[in-house]
């Protein structure tokens, strides 16, 4: 009988042991754990991750699923064992083993992402796919594939920006993507007529990712750390970022703004919005311009 490509390997354990566990088994050789409430889909199901306006109520779930991808090759229960010992357990956790059978993942990973109609004419498209007929003969295109940096329009702080920008953007403007991620924000800002366009990330890897997009995209835009220190003032700021460093970032951001420009900040949660105005209000009015599934995105503009 032909040894199976890879197996999966499912465990279930309780909280103290589960990320320790996960730790170890990826040390002996597995290729990929990924970790779950046990009990998810039942009465008992317990929410870890807040939904906005909420707090998580727990830190952890008390019975955990490990999911571990190992190739075919391995033996899942010495594998388990051995990470078991080393771990200090006195016997195996309770475990059993599936098949995984041959696909093409690269085909299945690219299958779940389509692309996204955002606004009144932006397309966000993966390079494996053409645009769609249903797209206008205007549309607004994004050549922007799913990566390392975070956006790629689908959360709805991105496509609150995303929005904006198209509403806003007119030929000549000057824009400041301030935590630009993957550049999503800044190609769109580009495509929608912006004469110059500076991204700025703390995360060197995403500014590769940015430059990376942007020529894929044939968009002309300069990209840099906060280090790299360009001066000057904008048309447009747009800062996607969450509400901690926004409030954090006030005055920075404000004084990137030139008189009459406007601001557009997002990753803020409904519930945060008014404390976010609260702090911005020394240099100007901050209003919700539009809110989706909990998030806000805020603008004002810089008094002349």
């Amino acid at each position: 009988m032909n040894t199976p490509s890879y197996r999966e390997l499912v465990v279930e354990l309780t909280q103290a042991d589960a990320q320790a566990l996960s730790d170890i088994l990826l040390e002996l050789g597995a290729l990929s754990v990924s970790l779950e409430d046990a009990q998810a889909d039942t009465l008992d199901e317990q929410p870890l991750f807040g939904e906005p306006g909420h707090e998580p109520p727990h830190a952890a779930w008390q019975l955990s699923r490990l999911s571990v991808l190992i190739a075919g090759s391995q033996e899942p229960a010495l594998l388990l064992g051995a990470a078991a010992n080393e771990l200090g357990l006195t016997s195996l956790p309770p475990y059993h083993v599936r098949e995984v059978p041959n696909q093409d993942w690269v085909q299945l990973t690219q299958a779940q992402f389509e692309p996204i109609p955002i606004g009144q004419r932006i397309w966000v498209v993966p390079s494996w796919h053409l645009l769609p007929p249903e797209a206008p003969q205007d549309a607004l295109i994004l050549a922007l594939d799913p990566g390392l940096a975070f956006g790629t329009g689908s959360h709805p702080t991105t496509k609150l920006c995303m929005e904006w920008l198209e509403a806003t953007v007119t030929a000549g403007h000057s824009v400041l993507d301030y935590g630009c991620g993957s550049g999503i924000l800044a190609i769109l800002a580009k495509k929608c007529g912006a004469t110059h366009v500076l991204g700025i990330d703390i995360d060197p890897q995403a500014i590769v990712a940015a430059r990376r997009n942007s020529e894929q995209n044939l968009a002309e835009i300069t990209y840099q750390t906060p280090d790299d220190g360009e001066t000057g003032q904008f048309d447009l700021v747009v800062a996607n970022i969450l509400a901690n460093p926004l409030k954090l970032m006030a005055s920075m951001l404000c004084a990137k703004i030139r008189p009459g420009g406007q601001l557009a900040l997002s990753g803020i949660l409904e519930r945060q919005a008014d404390e976010l105005i609260h702090t911005y209000a020394p240099w100007l009015k901050l209003s919700v311009w539009r809110a989706e599934e909990g998030w806000v995105c805020l603008t004002g503009q810089r008094p002349l």
